[in-house]
């Protein structure tokens, strides 16, 4: 069988593109590696998309699977191993087969950056986290520690706050980059502590963590800092590899594309975090991954001989 749309990744923008690509009456396949709903289902709330006053992240993340395959979507849960992108046709390989289509929007979303830092790789899973709303839980009523100072970073330290005892967040700068009403609500939490102008050397331990070495960057002062947690949001790094080349990608890796999501490659677009854009929240994923189906869909029609 020929889709008309294969979608790289489940995510806000894939599953958008799902659920636009069923009710415009197009054979639609999403392939998804992890979980579905991407980066969003990592968020312990959500209160800025319109409409909606509050709701966690894994339940927006179930209502748009839900929806999508209410519309005609379906979900191939399977990692992609290989792309030829180049053709008429588009193929992608997984473990199981290969799967063709006559477009393609990727939409792998990112995942976010480690710190680089002596002892992260030995110590993840034994108390350096990437995920608050996933391993929150295993810390409760001990003292976490987030580095960061985005909206993800300020996110994570008010969850934890919930069911830790203490939580700290440290950054690099004296200021938080993130909204001013998570900026505020993180200062307005008794037991959370900022420690700013600082970055994280080393983490320590035996067969958990047991404290991590900090540096103020304008003191050059180093002291340790007992923790039994460690939530890394230090940012978000693409995962386009599988498609570039052909696709073009910046130096960081993201998908040029252009304002219909359009790449250099005939019949192939990017939606989502994935792409190079100055603003990565949950609504412009929305946008894109609608966008990216409209542009399709005019794409299919034209090589179908405008039918």
């Amino acid at each position: 069988m020929i889709y008309d749309i294969l979608i790289a990744g489940a995510g806000t923008a894939g599953l958008t593109a799902g659920i636009y690509a069923g009710r415009s009456g197009k054979s639609v396949l999403i392939f998804e590696g992890a979980f579905p709903g991407g980066a969003i289902i990592t968020s312990p709330f959500i209160e800025n998309y319109p409409a909606i006053k509050t709701i966690s992240g894994p339940e927006f993340a179930n209502e748009m699977v839900q929806q999508a395959e209410n519309a005609g979507a379906k979900i191939v849960y399977e990692k992609i191993i290989g792309a030829d992108i180049e053709g008429d046709i588009k193929k992608i390989t997984t473990s199981s087969g290969e799967y063709l289509g006559k477009t393609l929007i990727i939409a792998t979303g990112t995942v976010r950056r480690k710190l680089g830092v002596k002892n992260e790789v030995e110590f993840t899973g034994r108390g350096v986290s990437y995920c608050a709303y996933c391993d929150g839980a295993f810390f409760r009523n001990q003292t976490a520690t987030v580095v960061g100072g985005g909206n993800t970073a300020l996110e994570d330290a008010i969850y934890l706050a919930n069911i830790c005892k203490k939580v700290y967040i440290i950054h690099r700068r004296d200021s938080f980059k993130g909204e001013e009403t998570l900026s505020k609500k993180v200062f307005e939490t008794e037991n959370i502590e900022f420690i700013p102008d600082t970055v994280v050397e080393e983490i320590i331990g035996d067969d958990v963590l047991k404290e991590i070495k900090v540096k103020n960057l304008k003191t050059g002062e180093f002291k340790t800092i007992e923790t039994e947690g460690l939530f890394v949001a230090v940012g978000q790094k693409a995962q386009n590899e599988i498609f570039s080349p052909p696709v073009d990608t910046d130096d960081s890796g993201y998908v040029k594309a252009t304002e219909d999501c359009s790449t250099n490659i005939p019949g192939v677009y990017a939606a989502g975090d994935c792409r190079v854009k100055t603003l990565r929240q949950l609504i412009t994923a929305s946008a894109d991954g609608a966008a990216a189906v409209t542009s399709a869909t005019q794409y299919i029609n034209k090589i179908n001989g405008g039918k």
